[in-house]
């Protein structure tokens, strides 16, 4: 007689499964925060602007979101550029004021590290 052979089916133990996905989970989660921690000082999102008429097109402009979320969470030094009259009637509240054309003798005032929105409005 021949012997029976029992036909195993291989079955995944559920613990082994939640382990593994813990794992996943984990690494995924510190590969989120170290990028996050590279990118502080950087700006979130810049808008599009392709306009002829503005000044120096060439620089990048950051999204009013973007500014608020920079002024919200304290990632950004805001710059007024205005007259310093300008400033005195009214400013956003912590901007640093120079002047725009003060600017190239003021600039060792900045820190290049940080996110440094200007603004003129």
């Amino acid at each position: 007689m021949a012997k029976k052979t029992k036909n195993r089916s291989t079955q995944i133990n559920p613990a082994l499964v939640m382990v593994l996905v813990g794992v996943a989970m984990l690494i995924i989660a510190g590969v989120v925060l170290s990028t996050q921690g590279q990118n502080r000082n950087k700006p979130l999102q810049t808008a599009a602007v392709q306009n002829s008429d503005i000044p120096y097109p060439e620089v990048p402009r950051v999204a009013l979101a973007d500014a608020k979320a920079a002024y919200d969470s304290g990632s950004a030094v805001f710059v007024d550029v205005r007259s310093a009259s300008d400033y005195a009637s009214e400013h956003i509240k912590g901007a640093l004021s120079i002047p725009e054309t003060q600017m190239p003798s003021r600039l060792t005032e900045l820190n290049p590290q940080d996110w440094i929105i200007t603004y003129c409005t």
